[in-house]
């Protein structure tokens, strides 16, 4: 077990979907960008979009690489009520080999579909009022969700089939991010002030869940968490006003920006940072249409679009 800081120590993750833009499968470098677009006043026009930030201008075709919606094509006829607001997408590889895109939106939906071909895989409504708003697939092919207004992580037993919604749960305040740690065995997980790990047991058609290390957050309004693919041993992580760098092996906070509004942030393994961080004008209050990339520094705006999160389209736990 690695040792926890907590307290004053710390103030200082043969059906086809029409709307697959391309068939070959981009290369996992992490140069490719997904984004959540919501477009909140026309739930079916929602989609997970996955785009180059080569392409300097992204209202042009070329820009975009593939999109998704649960769709009665891909097997999702009995999910698409819970979708409309996307809330995460990740990209994940099975122990097959097998690549899935991970996806959860705030009316329900919890996802998981093969990619590129978009086939459900697993999925199941977590309920709209829960909120779900992250995701992330365990290495037993088990599923774990974030949900805020539930106040709950839960780990689905997505291994036992593609509709199983039998769950193990933790209690967790403002739940918004899950991400596994390969190195340490353990799922971290966010909300509130609290980042805390937890072990992951039992066989996967009956999980139980251990809190075994806490971090707690100088600032409130935890939102994102991320790997630092630049470091194997780094996690983002994002509150109300504060950007976080947390050491996994020490768990303790080992840097600190005064970003306020920051929805997501990744770093690809080159260190290329992209972000969102929302804009006054646009519908909701929390998205935008413009991501924001660093080292180098650059936008890219894809017009008209209802951004939440972007995130470096990467199969790569850390």
């Amino acid at each position: 077990m690695f040792k926890a800081l907590i307290g004053t120590v710390l103030v200082g993750a043969a059906l086809v979907n029409p709307t697959v833009a391309s068939a070959s499968r981009p290369a996992d470098d992490g140069r490719l960008v997904a984004i959540t677009d919501q477009q909140s006043e026309d739930g079916p026009a929602a989609r997970i979009r996955v785009l180059d930030p080569k392409v300097a201008d992204w209202s042009k075709p070329a820009a975009e690489k593939w999109s998704w919606s649960p769709t009665a094509r891909n097997g999702f006829a009995d999910l698409t009520a819970a979708w409309g607001l996307p809330s995460d997408a990740k990209l994940r590889r099975t122990r097959s080999g097998r690549e899935v895109a991970l996806v959860t939106d705030s009316r329900g939906l919890a996802a998981v579909a093969s990619y590129p071909s978009g086939r459900r895989v697993w999925g199941t409504n977590v309920g709209g009022p829960a909120n779900p708003h992250s995701i992330e697939l365990l290495p037993n092919g088990n599923v774990a969700v974030a949900a805020s207004t539930g106040g709950f992580v839960r780990v689905y037993t997505a291994s036992q089939g593609a509709a199983s919604a039998t769950y193990a749960e933790y209690g967790l305040p403002d739940a918004h991010g899950v991400t596994w740690d390969p190195d340490h065995q353990v799922l971290w997980v966010l909300g509130g002030t609290r980042l805390a790990a937890l072990k992951v047991t039992g066989p996967p058609a009956a999980p139980k869940l251990t809190e075994t290390e806490l971090v707690t957050l100088p600032t409130d309004g935890g939102h994102d968490l991320a790997p630092a693919l630049d470091n194997h041993d780094l996690l983002w992580v994002t509150t109300g006003s504060k950007v976080y760098r947390v050491s996994k092996s020490r768990a303790a906070i080992v840097a600190t920006e005064d970003r306020a509004g920051i929805k997501s942030v990744t770093t690809n393994r080159a260190g290329r940072q992209v972000w969102t961080t929302p804009k006054p004008d646009c519908l909701t209050g929390w998205c935008t249409d413009t991501v924001n990339l660093e080292h180098p520094a650059a936008t890219r705006t894809l017009p008209e679009a209802q951004i939440y999160k972007a995130r470096v389209w990467s199969a790569s736990y850390e």
